[in-house]
This record gives structure tokens, C-alpha cells and sequence, in this order.
């Protein structure tokens, strides 16, 4: 397992909402944080099948184009009823050619669960995949899950994506309603952090 020993680490996304996560999950290790828009690095394609698949191509290519190790989080919502969609089409779903549209992915969720008549609960689950590369071509996996349900209709107007429809087990508010700090303990991506943190950071 290589440690981090650098200072500054690139964060391979252009999603602010993700970024600030990032940040806030890595303030306590005085690395500073850039973003790969900062940067102006394109969005490469993400042509894999799996969350690990496309978030090494990200990892890779963000240290390769900046000589700094660099971050990627591949994440998604997976819905068992749906046969694990939208999985890794978690943020296509949204897409709509003038920005991405959250609520219009979640109602496509809703409305494929009703379509199917699948009885409730619905059963679900956020995963993480983080990738630290260097540029010499190493990397290290780092995976985080937090299972729960998809409720409807939405609630909460906090976090972002999909938040608004995902109830952690054990908890009666969503993502959407929680305080981010909150959030921020429990969630896929902070179950994926700590393993990070102990393991390249420790």
C-alpha cells in the first residue's frame, strides 16, 4: 500500500457538490485540494462497465496530464428492483443536454419501480469507488457502500444528485434532509474515505 507524501492532490471531477465533499473529508491532512476544472482538464470518457473501471481512467488521466497524484470517486445509486440500475448511469440519467436534472432522474427511478410493480421496500444502496493515482502509473482502490431505500416522493432540499430519495438504513430522514456534516460521517463516500485516510494517509 503506498502512502500520500505529497501536498497537493488533484480531485478528478468537475462536480462542485462532489469537490466540496472531497475537501471537507481531507481538511484535517492539510493537503491542498484542486479540482480538475480548476485545472481545465477535459471530462475523459467514462467507457467502463464498472465504478472502478471508469474511475481509474479518471485517476489516470488526471495525474498524467498534471504530474500530481490524483483523486477519482465513481459513485452511484444502485437499485436492487431495477437490476442495479442506474449504477454506473447514475449521472446520465440526468442528463438532459442543457445541464443535468436531478429531480427528472429520480421520478425516472420512481417510475420504473412502478412500472415493474415492485413491491416495497426498495431496497438500494450508494457505492463509492476512489482511485488515487501517480503519474508513474500506480494506483490504489478504495471502495465504500451505505445501504438503505429509495423512498418517494422526495424529500429534503440538502446534498445533491439523488440524495433526495435515499433513506440510510437505520435513519428516518434522506440524504437530502440530513445536515451534510451528518451525511458526511455515514455516507458510501466517507466509508470509502476512511479506508483511504488509514491506509495512504495513516
Amino acid at each position: 500500500m503506498r502512502k500520500f507524501t505529497d501536498d497537493t492532490l488533484l480531485v478528478a471531477t468537475h462536480n462542485a457538490g462532489k469537490l466540496d465533499e472531497i475537501r471537507a473529508l481531507l481538511a484535517p491532512y492539510g493537503v491542498t485540494v484542486l479540482g480538475a476544472g480548476e485545472k481545465g482538464l477535459a471530462v475523459p470518457d467514462e467507457t467502463e462497465t464498472t465504478f472502478v473501471g471508469n474511475a481509474r481512467i479518471k485517476a489516470h488521466a488526471g495525474a498524467v496530464a498534471t504530474g500530481l497524484p490524483a483523486l477519482s470517486d465513481d459513485s452511484g445509486i444502485v437499485i436492487d428492483a431495477l437490476d442495479g440500475a442506474p449504477g454506473v448511469h447514475t449521472a446520465d440519467w440526468a442528463e438532459t443536454g442543457q445541464g443535468r436534472d436531478f429531480v427528472m432522474a429520480m421520478t425516472r427511478a420512481h417510475d420504473a419501480l412502478v412500472a415493474r410493480k415492485a413491491p416495497q421496500p426498495w431496497t438500494g444502496r450508494f457505492c463509492c469507488t476512489l482511485v488515487l493515482a501517480w503519474p508513474d502509473g500506480h494506483d490504489e482502490v478504495f471502495e465504500g457502500t451505505v445501504d438503505g431505500w429509495i423512498v418517494w416522493p422526495m424529500r429534503g432540499a440538502s446534498g445533491h444528485g439523488y440524495d433526495p430519495v435515499f433513506e440510510p438504513l437505520g435513519y428516518d430522514l434522506t440524504f437530502g434532509e440530513m445536515d451534510p456534516k451528518q451525511k458526511n460521517r455515514i455516507s458510501h463516500r466517507a466509508d470509502a474515505f476512511r479506508k483511504l485516510v488509514e491506509r495512504c494517509f495513516g
